[in-house]
């Protein structure tokens, strides 16, 4: 009877054609070699078929055996990942992992985060939020994100906790042939020559900095609500901005795009701001939630800035 089949037979069956031998097979799995014969002997009196050919020196599959092999192994990769999903839920592996990442962060990083994680737990979900300025900070708050990446000092809360990950620069850039680009740089252009210029800037969607701008020196502004948009509209030549430099180098590189040196906005126009992993203080991160802030911890390792390409 087919209900008889077990687990254990279809393994031994499929060790059988890995290893090429009963021999071979018995000492994989810590057997006499008289156990395994006796283990395929009894499936195929299940199956009703041959699956190996014993007429020679080693055991050839049957053209049955070849065909029966990729369901055996099917079933057991899908008995081990239903193990494994057990396994994980018996120690209160997440179902799902939602996370907030600031928008000045590369999300390049969190997916190289999110792979690795996925390597050790695979039945987790994930939920990938980008929010600017203090977007993460209200998802923690709200509780619609188990884990955030923040960047810069202007958001804290004393619920949320803080891990330092790495340093994000953010330049002052300007369109080619935008006429700051144009005009003598061999000076610091000073505040009153950004002051003729409009000034593409990201707006907070959240009430977090509700009354508060950051780094705005230009009374003409256009306010848009994606780090995408600010970095189109800056390329299109609409007006000048800060923006990542790890976002923008390769614009730099190719002349689309040229820094602008202004000590206004930092040496050389340039702010160097820390990126921090943050998580609530009353929320206990379960395992995938505490795998990913280890990777990204080890990513960020190597270097003390985002790569820049």
């Amino acid at each position: 009877m087919l209900d008889a089949l077990t687990l254990d037979q279809m393994r031994t069956f499929v060790t059988v054609v890995d290893s090429g031998s009963f021999r071979a097979a018995a000492s994989k799995l810590y057997r006499v070699q008289s156990g395994v014969s006796v283990a395929i002997g009894n499936l195929e009196a299940q199956l009703g078929v041959l699956l190996f050919d014993r007429s020679g020196h080693r055991p050839v599959l049957t053209p049955e055996g070849r065909v029966l092999l990729s369901n055996a192994r099917d079933i057991l990769l899908r008995v081990d990942a239903l193990r494994a999903k057990a396994r994980g839920l018996g120690e209160g592996l997440e179902l799902e992992l939602p996370i907030c990442v600031d928008t000045l962060f590369p999300i390049q990083q969190v997916g190289l985060a999110i792979t690795r994680v996925r390597a050790t737990y695979p039945s987790v979900t994930f939920r990938v939020a980008i929010e600017p300025l203090g977007g993460p900070l209200l998802a923690l708050k709200e509780k619609r994100c188990t884990l955030a990446i923040m960047v810069g000092e202007d958001f804290r809360d004393p619920r949320i906790t803080f891990e330092a990950l790495c340093s994000v620069a953010q330049v002052a850039v300007v369109a080619a042939e935008h006429p700051l680009a144009r005009q003598d740089i061999s000076h610091n252009i000073g505040v009153m020559d950004l002051a003729d210029h409009l000034q593409v800037v990201l707006s907070d969607p959240s009430e977090v900095s509700k009354g508060r701008d950051f780094g705005v020196l230009s009374p003409q502004t256009c306010r848009v609500s994606t780090q995408d948009a600010k970095h189109g509209l800056i390329l299109a030549g609409v007006g000048w901005g800060r923006l990542p430099l790890w976002l923008v180098a390769r614009d730099l590189s190719e002349g689309r795009l040229v820094r602008l040196e202004t000590s206004s906005l930092g040496r050389k126009g340039e702010i160097v701001s820390e990126a921090y992993l943050a998580h609530r203080l009353d929320e206990p991160m379960g395992p995938a939630a505490r795998k990913l802030a280890e990777v990204l911890a080890e990513l960020s390792s190597g270097s003390d800035h985002i790569p820049t390409t």
